[in-house]
């Protein structure tokens, strides 16, 4: 059977450092022998489809073509349409009313209990908020990323330690869904 999964890699082509051509990915993804294989954007989004069913295994072994090619490490996640639309479906936020830019979703590595974000005052944040789910959090932030100190605060490095986060937002999370085949998810 063939699962259509993405791939989400962490970091790249950000500020002319670690740069990971699209087109390269893609002949990347291919010599790799997944087929059907897409990109989004220039800041690492591919989809491809494959036979393999284990999701780490996949991204570790895109991990390591990436660093054989482009001699520098990068952290990928690898995830099937269907969990992707599930995290769009469970958005706690009323994604009809929200800007793209206001609505941003951390996908982990693995569960991310409360107790590593128990130090984060809500209430100080506030408009700014965030809510868990299945290794995700959703983030919402009225003046967009750039402008959250909650965004900076959830990315602290003690704050993720041993679990790799790569952020994207809703325009971002919506596309995967449909790039992916698992139709169009929840908008509000």
């Amino acid at each position: 059977m063939t699962i259509t999964y993405a791939v989400l890699l962490r970091g790249i082509n950000v500020g002319g450092r670690r740069k990971v051509p699209m087109a390269e990915l893609r002949e990347l993804l291919t010599g790799l022998g997944h087929g059907d294989v897409r990109t989004y954007l220039n800041s690492g989004n591919a989809v491809f489809s494959s036979t393999e069913t284990d999701e780490e295994g996949l991204a570790s072994g895109i991990e390591e073509a990436i660093e054989s090619h482009f001699g520098f490490g990068v952290p990928c996640l690898v995830r099937g349409g269907p969990y992707l639309r599930a995290v769009a479906d469970a958005c706690p936020f009323p994604t009809a009313e929200l800007e793209a830019k206001q609505l941003h979703v951390t996908y982990y590595s693995g569960r991310v209990d409360p107790e590593r974000f128990a130090a984060i005052d809500p209430e100080a944040r506030l408009p700014e908020e965030f809510r868990l789910g299945d290794r995700a959090l959703y983030l919402y932030a009225p003046d967009g990323l750039g402008r959250s100190r909650l965004a900076e605060e959830l990315a602290r490095p003690a704050l993720n330690k041993g679990i790799i986060g790569t952020s994207r937002n809703w325009n971002t999370v919506v596309k995967l869904v449909e790039m992916t085949g698992a139709a169009d998810p929840a908008t509000g």
